[in-house]
């Protein structure tokens, strides 16, 4: 058994396959198309690269790969919260703990190199990327994986903490079946517009003709709203065009909305349909040349929601407006025939995202761990 780092080209394509080999014959899993994964590990195309470094590896077994993992130098986190932190993310492997510790050995190595004191992960590359979100699903098994939430079997905790990880911190989705929104969210909702009045706060959609400006908006309001959770990192100007060109194609617009306090906007919601119900269709998850054919006829048929964002300017948090656009989003999604959603995902430490939609009768379905180790 060997480890060993890879380069372009065919190399990545041979790391990006490696997870179709873990992951043969789980009926669960749900990856992110081939085009997306090596699109953003090519360094000429994601903007992420620019300031920060990706390092990856391939685990072979008599010359036939069983695991993969990146080692992530993210110089603006630690530029920003003040670490000397490494990163790993993209991680699979089969059921191999030898495989797994080569792994996390060969990542930590590098990140040595850098000068780093600590690992943690799966980060793939930060919080506030899309390629899959964070964390190691830990609880939820038997719920499918919405879209770009991870997806892994039982045995990755094990194969983690085997290595020397011990839990940094967790997060969790909550889902959404009522058919008709709880007595309690449309009371809070009634006395949140009471409260500040039909003139002042309004919700209105994205509005797509306007781009530009609601980028803008949005990439405001995401900056303040965020600042004080743990791990985020301010977006480069260039990482958020990234991203919004990303999900234009796909987000949900009835259900995507942006809050104005007096015309200014002052918080927003992102939803994304569950996408994972079209992609786990397609021929070894290949967009090209026919896959996204595939994508276009069972899209229609997808009854189901991520609430990937729902953000307020700290200035406005606690005074309902949130309870203001989830009821807006579930009326909406019920009309247009969604039967399920999910929040996701929220630090277990943010209790007041919590509270909230515990009070709107939501549950916790899955639970993710981000895992970290000394170097």
């Amino acid at each position: 058994m060997s480890v060993r780092a890879i380069g372009e080209g065919r190399d990545l394509r041979a790391f990006v396959d490696v997870a179709w080999r873990v992951h043969a014959d789980d009926p669960r899993w749900v990856s992110p198309p081939r085009e997306a994964v090596a699109s953003a590990l090519d360094r000429r195309k994601h903007p992420f690269h620019r300031h920060s470094d990706v390092h990856c590896f391939i685990a072979e077994r008599h010359g036939r790969p069983v695991g993969r993992i990146a080692a992530i130098v993210n110089r603006r986190h630690n530029a920003v919260h003040g670490e000397r932190v490494g990163f790993f993310g993209l991680f699979e492997c089969e059921d191999d703990r030898d495989a797994a510790a080569a792994l996390v050995d060969a990542a930590a190595e590098r990140l040595r190199a850098e000068g780093l004191t600590s690992m943690r992960g799966p980060m793939s590359f930060s919080t506030n990327e899309e390629i899959q979100a964070p964390g190691v699903l830990i609880d939820g098994f038997d719920r499918a994986p919405m879209i770009a939430m991870p997806y892994n079997p039982p045995r990755y905790a094990a194969l983690l903490e085997d290595a020397g990880f011990r839990k940094c911190v967790d997060l969790l989705a909550y889902g959404i079946d009522e058919p008709e929104p709880h007595g309690r969210l449309r009371r809070a909702a009634a006395l949140a517009a009471k409260r500040l009045g039909t003139s002042r706060i309004t919700l209105r959609p994205l509005d797509f003709r306007r781009l530009d400006r609601e980028i803008r908006a949005i990439k405001s309001i995401y900056d303040s709203a965020w600042s004080e959770n743990w791990g985020f990192v301010p977006m480069t100007d260039d990482e958020f065009a990234h991203a919004a060109k990303a999900f234009r194609p796909v987000v949900e617009r009835d259900l995507s909305l942006i809050a104005e306090a007096d015309g200014e906007p002052v918080g927003f919601s992102l939803v994304l349909p569950d996408l994972n119900q079209a992609l786990k269709r397609l021929p070894r998850g290949r967009l090209f040349p026919f896959g996204f054919l595939t994508l276009l006829r069972y899209r229609r048929s997808i009854d189901a929601f991520r609430i990937i964002t729902l953000g307020l300017k700290p200035g406005y948090r606690n005074r309902g407006i949130d309870a203001l656009l989830y009821l807006k989003m579930w009326e909406i999604g019920a009309r247009k025939g969604y039967k399920h959603a999910e929040a996701s995902w929220i630090l277990e430490s943010n209790r007041d995202m919590c509270n909230a939609l515990e009070k709107l009768g939501a549950r916790v379905e899955k639970r993710y761990r981000i895992y970290e180790r000394p170097l």
